[in-house]
């Protein structure tokens, strides 16, 4: 075998996986399927992609685009090896997102990539540095952002939200309320959706829009900042202020507090305290 998959996260009809390809020149491409709708992003390499879209070369920051039962090929006649975070939903997945994403009629992608776009950038390279750190909870919403963001580009899609009505702006502010009260928990997607009576693709958009961040990152910031609040006022252990404030293992906790606070939480404690 050429290709290694593994899974990073996975949820109710979404699943993303690295993939590395160490095939080369002069090895023989086999045909295979697609079992749902693939979006892998290229993250180095590049190669040869045939579908009946049509046949593309791809390269860093472009897009391959597979529907469900399309027969695929790539090969490597160009260079050695690549590497993919490859997105994979379910067709009632992409129907949902295709009908909340503005403009966007059709179930289906008409061509094989799409190429590197600056529109796009942002946004892998914020799924591969959730790949690089191991951060398997924003998969979750990076998985839907980029399935709306491909359909919106694949589909040539122009139109703009509209600004966030007052019953937008409501609903937001009840699932603010709801990961403040339930922060030491795990919080999905669908949930908090489902409390507001959305789905989920119009919620984290609109979530974004009103919060300026994801319900994501609302969440772990909330339980870091509770958790700094805990090392300044308290003796407690660093690994029970972890675990009470949601994290569910002392590495995690400790990477996450350093990258949004700036020392470790050992430091940060000892900073506060005058001892450093």
């Amino acid at each position: 075998m050429t290709t290694t998959a593994r899974i990073l996260a996975s949820g109710q009809g979404w699943q993303v996986a690295d993939v590395v390809c160490t095939a080369r020149a002069g090895d023989r491409p086999f045909e295979e399927e697609h079992r749902s709708f693939c979006v892998a992003a290229v993250t180095s390499g590049t190669f040869r992609y045939r579908t009946r879209q049509g046949t593309a070369v791809l390269s860093p920051g472009a897009i391959l685009l597979g529907n469900p039962g399309a027969c695929y090929e790539c090969g490597h006649e160009h260079g050695a090896g690549d590497r993919c975070l490859s997105f994979h939903f379910a067709p009632n997945y992409m129907e949902r997102v295709v009908a909340d994403v503005p403009g966007a009629r059709r179930l289906g992608f008409g061509a094989a990539r799409l190429p590197p776009l600056p529109v796009l950038a942002p946004l892998l390279a914020e799924a591969e540095a959730a790949r690089e750190t191991d951060d398997g909870d924003a998969f979750e919403e990076l998985s839907l952002r980029i399935a709306g963001a491909v359909v919106a580009t694949a589909s040539g899609s122009t139109k703009t939200d509209r600004a966030p009505s007052r019953r937008d702006q409501k609903r937001v502010a009840e699932a603010v309320r709801l990961i403040e009260l339930n922060a030491d928990r795990p919080l999905s997607l669908p949930e908090l959706a489902g409390e507001t009576a959305t789905s989920p693709y119009h919620f984290l958009r609109t979530f974004r829009r009103v919060a300026g961040m994801t319900p994501y990152q609302f969440l772990l910031r909330t339980r870091l900042h509770r958790a700094a609040v805990r090392l300044r006022t308290s003796t407690e252990a660093i690994s029970a202020i972890a675990f009470d404030a949601g994290f569910n293992d002392l590495s995690t906790f400790n990477r996450r507090f350093r990258r949004e606070m700036g020392d470790a939480p050992g430091v940060y404690r000892a900073r506060r305290a005058g001892r450093r």
